[in-house]
């Protein structure tokens, strides 16, 4: 039959075409692959950028793994937002490696990366919470632009992502998380964490995304959202990453510290006190039951020469002592 002829000769045409516009773009996301490779192979294990580039590395071959299987409606649009969406985070790496800013929802991970007060679960949240509120937008109406299409063509596929990415991220937590016996210490943490969500994230971006695709014939508009968009996302990278107490080493030195000191009390480090020990020499009566302490001296405690003025140096050796085991600035 000529007409069903025709419609199998144009549905096998509309398939390669497809196939050969996902082609480049599925090799942009290889690419993408490889420098998140090297990204994570150049920097220590516990650098807080290394951390959300592992986590962000096991989404991106999770999703190109699926590129190339019935998964997606329309895998090549999927690819190209994949590889923008790469992008932006690469050239936040690209920058702070020229010695330049990145912008503003990456400057908390960036600037505290090191910060021995900051868990590893908040650098990973800290990243996707960048990536996802600021870049994906972002992402969303530059890949439109790119296919000349409306975001709805992406809907429902990025929606397929967003359980993709709960299950990524409960992983994450898992793996990171302390476990059950050390969870009461690290309350703090737990609560942090636990308002922070990426359904939630991933539908304000969403939202985001529309609202710039349509200022797009407003550029003024779009540009002051957008910059909004990036300072907001940074004050609450900012939160995210707020350092939670001391590393296990601090509290053990600051114990020790404490430790040296003698007649203070410390609360500091593991919690313990340190409490000055002061041998007391006790009467005894006949039956050998403890009597009184034997009377003071009243001079006792005065420096020679001082007349009636007390001995005040110990006492300030001790408070500077104890400045220092708070971890307070001494005068």
């Amino acid at each position: 039959m000529p007409g069903t002829a025709e419609a199998a000769t144009a549905t096998a045409g509309s398939v390669a075409a497809a196939e050969h516009g996902r082609r480049p773009r599925l090799r942009r996301v290889d690419g993408a692959i490889r420098r998140l490779r090297a990204i994570g192979a150049a920097l220590p294990a516990g650098d807080g950028v290394a951390v959300f580039n592992r986590m962000y590395l096991t989404v991106t071959e999770a999703v190109r793994d699926r590129l190339t299987r019935p998964y997606f409606a329309d895998p090549a649009a999927m690819a190209e937002l994949d590889a923008v969406f790469a992008g932006r985070y690469l050239l936040a790496v690209d920058a702070v490696a020229a010695g330049h800013r990145p912008p503003a929802c990456w400057r908390p991970l960036f600037e505290l990366r090191a910060h021995p007060g900051v868990h590893p679960l908040q650098f990973a949240l800290a990243g996707m919470n960048a990536h996802i509120q600021h870049d994906l937008p972002l992402a969303v109406v530059d890949t439109c632009r790119r296919l000349g299409c409306a975001p709805g063509r992406l809907a429902g596929d990025y929606r397929r992502i967003n359980g993709l990415l709960a299950g990524v991220e409960a992983d994450v937590r898992e793996q990171l998380m302390p476990g059950p016996d050390v969870l009461e210490r690290v309350e703090p943490l737990t609560h942090r964490v636990g308002a922070w969500s990426v359904d939630t994230a991933r539908d304000a971006a969403w939202a985001s995304a529309r609202a710039l695709w349509e200022l797009r014939g407003s550029p003024c508009a779009a540009s002051a959202l957008a910059e909004a968009l990036d300072a907001s996302v940074g004050l609450l990278g900012r939160a995210l990453l707020t350092p939670l107490g001391l590393t296990e080493e601090c509290d053990r030195e600051r114990d020790h510290e404490c430790g040296q000191e003698r007649g203070q009390e410390c609360g500091q480090g593991s919690g313990r006190k340190h409490r000055p020990t002061r041998d007391r020499e006790r009467t005894r009566d006949r039956n050998g039951a403890p009597g009184r302490e034997p009377a003071r001296n009243p001079a006792a405690g005065r420096l020679p020469g001082a007349g009636n003025r007390p001995a005040v140096g110990r006492e300030r050796r001790g408070d500077q002592a104890q400045l220092e085991c708070s971890g307070l600035p001494s005068a």
